[in-house]
């Protein structure tokens, strides 16, 4: 049997504090941090406990991946890690599939919407390195049935958190990572999957309110995709909302932008405004999630 590539690809997160700058600087392409955006980004990391969990959560991931393809096809895929901003790279990774002989990789990106500004760079450079390999993609994966449902399994589950005489009112509020504007101009598609997203986990978790915010925004000065989700509670909280659950649909893990900017930052918001504010538990290494994930491969592979 002809043993397939799976090239798993995530952001990546700088391992001890120490690397925080080498790792902002990559993210910069390459031009170091002024040292007000260093002391910002060491802040939060330090308000999380000096590092993020991304890099055990996806550890653990791709293992599942793994483990759930051999069960699924003993033998068939060898699954290897790949960031994009800290090793080990996407493209020292796609060096060990060609070195290693192996002729069909099958690319996945950790996210479950697409956008010319995330997925496909990841895509792009890892086809770019594996060169002659055939290189299969896997695409969006948001409208999978059981991503839908584990999502609304989790609104439900926060939901049922909040008093019982008041979860007629409750909002849930669905978030994904910003993005600058200008991936608009070219078509990006990005925001209408986050809203048919949230639209479609609404409908399976028995949803009547809800709502799309976006955060996580980055420190430049190009616009960036809104509103953001500080200021939706904000004016949800002036329409007479009381009670919100926050859904960060476009993260698969616990790291820095759910831990700090939600479980910290937009709680600080809620707790100063009046606002009672749940969090969905995150997909993590959830078996259901792995599994999901490894029957995306056997699906393209040929």
């Amino acid at each position: 049997m002809t043993r397939l590539g799976v090239l798993v690809m995530a952001y990546g997160t700088p391992p001890t504090p120490g690397d925080v700058e080498a790792y902002y600087t990559r993210i910069r392409h390459g031009r170091p941090p002024t040292p007000e955006l260093l002391a910002d980004l060491v802040r939060r990391y330090d308000a999380i406990g000096g590092t993020s969990p991304l890099a055990q959560r996806t550890d653990a991931q791709v293992a599942g991946i793994a483990a759930a393809l051999e069960t699924l096809a003993p033998g068939r895929f060898d699954v290897r890690f790949g960031s994009k901003y800290q090793p080990p790279m996407i493209e020292d990774t796609a060096a060990t599939f060609v070195r290693d002989g192996i002729t069909t990789v099958v690319g996945l990106v950790l996210a479950p919407h697409e956008s010319s500004m995330s997925t496909r760079q990841y895509m792009d450079r890892a086809g770019a390195a594996l060169g002659d390999v055939n290189f299969i993609e896997i695409g969006a994966w948001w409208d999978d049935e059981t991503f839908l449902d584990l999502i609304a399994r989790r609104v439900r589950d926060a939901l049922a958190s909040v008093p019982e005489e008041r979860r007629d009112t409750t909002e849930v509020i669905f978030s994904a990572h910003s993005l600058p504007m200008r991936i608009l101009d070219n078509g990006d598609t990005y925001p209408e999957q986050l809203r048919e997203s949230a639209a479609r986990a609404a409908a399976r978790a028995d949803i009547a309110r809800w709502d799309i915010a976006w955060q996580s925004a980055g420190r430049t000065a190009d616009p960036w995709i809104g509103p953001d989700i500080l200021e939706v509670l904000r004016t949800k909280r002036s329409e007479g909302v009381t009670d919100v659950v926050s859904c960060p649909i476009g993260f698969v893990s616990d790291h820095l932008e759910v831990l700090f900017d939600l479980d910290i930052e937009a709680q600080g918001v809620a707790d100063e405004i009046g606002l009672h504010l749940v969090r969905t538990a995150s997909l993590n290494d959830d078996p259901a999630f792995v599994d999901m994930l490894a029957h995306l491969v056997l699906r393209v592979a040929p």
